[in-house]
């Protein structure tokens, strides 16, 4: 099973996530972007290609995917399923299911994968990897039932819900509130400029400048999120939470992390790239 690579938008060119991408995929690994999320597939084109191509990366096949039917061309399903590494770009994330998903290229993503294939996405990429998508929501307002729409993404991580520029935007409160709605599944922020790199579908090591914050709500004691009064505050307790920076890894079987760093800062959960 090859790695997810998943970023909270706004990397940088030439910073840990780009690279740890470019090392997934292998020196000279070929490269299907898939730009289904952009309002200028054409701009990403150009912008990744150079990106990849100064990180060492071969050639950049582009997957336009602006509508459904180009999803269905078998030359665009044979070349994801044949490439070292699948990136998606940001955008609208509810674009990527909606003219991905249940057509051949997405079959292909999933078949690429399985043979070990690294999928990488920023931004809306990043969020459209898991089964429960979140798909909009207000940022830095109390957490509502109304506040979030939720959605099935693509299934590439299971359990798990994904928000982005997390940090920046202020966005705990939509994670609490997807939580509310489901509290079996974990919730993931993702700042700017920083990525998760899920290996084997169990570890997770955080990658870049920023942080990543884990909520847990499967031990929870209190759950008030009602569909008959969407805008009234959800209540939630007893929920877990992690906040992690590069070099601290996380269990995502056991929901916690694997090692516990020292009082120096050092830990012995520092990601090692094959």
């Amino acid at each position: 099973m090859g790695p997810l690579l998943l970023i909270g938008g706004h990397e940088a060119p030439r910073g840990a996530a780009l690279e740890a991408f470019a090392t997934l995929a292998g020196k000279g690994g070929r490269i299907a972007l898939l730009t289904a999320a952009t309002e200028d597939p054409d701009a990403a084109l150009r912008r990744y290609r150079e990106t990849f191509g100064r990180l060492g990366l071969g050639e950049v096949l582009h997957i336009s995917a602006q509508g459904r039917s180009d999803c269905a061309q078998r030359e665009a399903a044979q070349a994801v399923e044949d490439a070292d590494g699948i990136f998606f770009t940001g955008g609208d994330q509810l674009r990527i299911t909606s003219l991905v998903g249940g057509t051949p290229v997405e079959a292909a993503i999933h078949a690429a994968r399985s043979r070990g294939a690294v999928v990488g996405g920023t931004s809306a990429g990043a969020s459209a990897m898991t089964d429960t998508m979140l798909v909009g929501g207000q940022d830095e307002e109390a957490a509502r039932r109304a506040s979030i729409r939720m959605c099935p993404g693509l299934g590439l991580l299971r359990a798990a819900v994904v928000d982005q520029h997390f940090a920046q935007r202020g966005r705990i409160n939509r994670l609490i509130a997807a939580l509310a709605q489901n509290p079996g599944i974990l919730g993931i922020g993702i700042d700017e400029n920083t990525a998760i790199l899920v290996r084997d579908g169990t570890r997770l090591e955080v990658l870049g400048e920023g942080t990543v914050t884990i909520l847990d709500g499967r031990g929870t004691e209190v759950v008030e999120a009602s569909e008959q009064d969407v805008d009234r505050p959800v209540a939630l307790g007893s929920v877990a939470l992690w906040v992690l920076r590069q070099g601290y890894a996380f269990d995502l079987d056991r929901r916690m992390p694997p090692h516990t760093p020292s009082l120096a800062g050092k830990t012995s959960a520092v990601p090692v790239l094959r």
